[in-house]
């Protein structure tokens, strides 16, 4: 039994393959169908029919012949092939009497039209054909126009209309979920690649604002210490000490980074809390122990969301370490949060002399010895920071002072969007400084 599922299976499979082939095929049983039942004469109702009992003539013979090979073509010339095979079929009920079942050709036709159609069309051309031939047989039949075989004729092409018409609309259906699940595939494939992409943008920036605030604290603090090594070693070593602690913050926050990436799976849970305004004292004391002058005046810092609350901080880390950088000798820095209605303001002030009219790359900015660009000559701390805030849904600009210095302001909407896209024009920065 499996051997001959599987060769029917195969024999299948080449049938589909060949679309001409499984044409002749059909052609040629239809015409030995049609030949065999031409020998053929219904019962009178209480008996079987009786084979043998009548013999085609050769012109219905030729015309049996003609249809069924007009059948080859079905495929390619569907409403050719059964105009043909129905005027046939008609020039056989008019001209032969009894008349061969040369209809048989004309009802695999129809249904190959039906199936390969619009239903509109499948119900004007099987109307037509089947009020035809069913007119024909009834007029030129020498049969009463009530008799079977007449309205067998009828019956017939009206059943091979409705049995294209459903093959066509479950092709249809099947054709309609396959494109469907395809597309599901496309959409799903295409949505990993956006999470992928995302994922990646957000390490960058992650490692960007820990790499990037600290080493340029290291950066400012080994040059002050080896500025003052020679006349001022206290100085040296406090500064060293600096060096010392930021390195250390550094490496700890990248190896809690570096880790979750290494991590298969779902990530356990952090030993230790985000980043946030909670713990801005401790970033701030970083840069005063740098030289840099800041002033803080922060409300409801502990009542942002998450990751509102992650947001505004690395927008004043790295604010802050451009001031540090670019800014120049002197310069102060201000700090403020604000909580405004449904929104939160973080707005990052300086009076910097070194920011003016300077652009990424050019190389550091007036300061005490050890001060420049940094990692982030190329210019993606800005960026990072408008890609932070535009992905809650806010606001950010950037841009020098009137009078000198540089100013950001972000404003950050209390309820967090992740994942909105960016809206053109909402970081309005000018991006002088970075």
């Amino acid at each position: 039994m499996t051997t001959l599922s599987s060769g029917f299976a195969r024999a299948r499979r080449w049938l589909r393959e060949h679309p001409l082939a499984f044409d002749a095929t059909l052609a040629f049983c239809t015409l030995v169908a049609m030949i065999c039942s031409s020998f053929t004469v219904p019962g009178d109702g209480h008996g079987p029919p009786a084979f043998g009992a009548r013999t085609p003539e050769l012109f219905s013979v030729l015309l049996m012949t003609l249809t069924a090979a007009a059948l080859v073509l079905r495929r390619r010339r569907p409403m050719q092939v059964l105009a043909v095979t129905a005027a046939l079929a008609a020039v056989e009920y008019v001209l032969m009497d009894p008349p061969a079942p040369v209809v048989m050709s004309t009802v695999i036709a129809l249904y190959t039209v039906a199936s390969r159609t619009d239903r509109p069309t499948t119900w004007r051309v099987g109307l037509l054909t089947m009020g035809g031939l069913t007119a024909a047989a009834m007029v030129f039949g020498s049969t009463p126009w009530y008799s079977q075989e007449n309205f067998g004729v009828f019956a017939w092409t009206g059943l091979a209309s409705a049995a294209g018409d459903a093959v066509r609309s479950r092709r249809a259906f099947v054709d309609a979920i396959r494109e469907r699940a395809e597309r599901a595939e496309r959409t799903r494939e295409e949505e990993a690649r956006r999470r992928v992409a995302e994922e990646r943008l957000r390490i960058a920036r992650d490692l960007h604002d820990v790499v990037a605030h600290h080493i340029a604290l290291v950066n400012v603090q080994a040059g002050v210490a080896a500025h003052v090594m020679d006349k001022r070693p206290d100085q040296a070593k406090e500064a060293l000490a600096h060096v010392r602690d930021a390195s250390r913050s550094a490496l700890n926050e990248l190896r809690v980074t570096v880790g979750l990436l290494r991590q298969q799976g779902d990530p356990e849970a952090p030993t230790e809390p985000a980043p946030g305004l909670a713990v801005l004292g401790e970033l701030v004391t970083t840069f005063r122990n740098a030289g840099l002058p800041v002033e803080v005046a922060c409300a409801d810092r502990d009542r942002l969301p998450a990751a509102v609350d992650l947001a505004a901080y690395r927008v004043i880390q790295e604010a802050l370490t451009n001031v540090r950088k670019h800014a120049g000798a002197g310069a102060k820095a201000e700090v403020s949060v604000v909580r405004v209605g449904t929104t939160a303001e973080v707005t990052v002030l300086d009076n910097g002399r070194g920011s003016a009219g300077r652009r990424p790359g050019t190389g550091p900015a007036d300061g005490p010895p050890g001060d420049g660009d940094g990692l982030d000559s190329g210019g993606h701390g800005l960026v990072g920071m408008r890609e932070r805030v535009t992905a809650l849904g806010g606001v950010l600009t950037a841009g020098p002072r009137y009078g000198g210095g540089f100013r950001v302001h972000a404003i950050l909407p209390v309820e967090a969007r992740t994942g909105e896209p960016e809206r053109p024009g909402t970081a309005g920065g000018t991006g002088l400084r970075r």
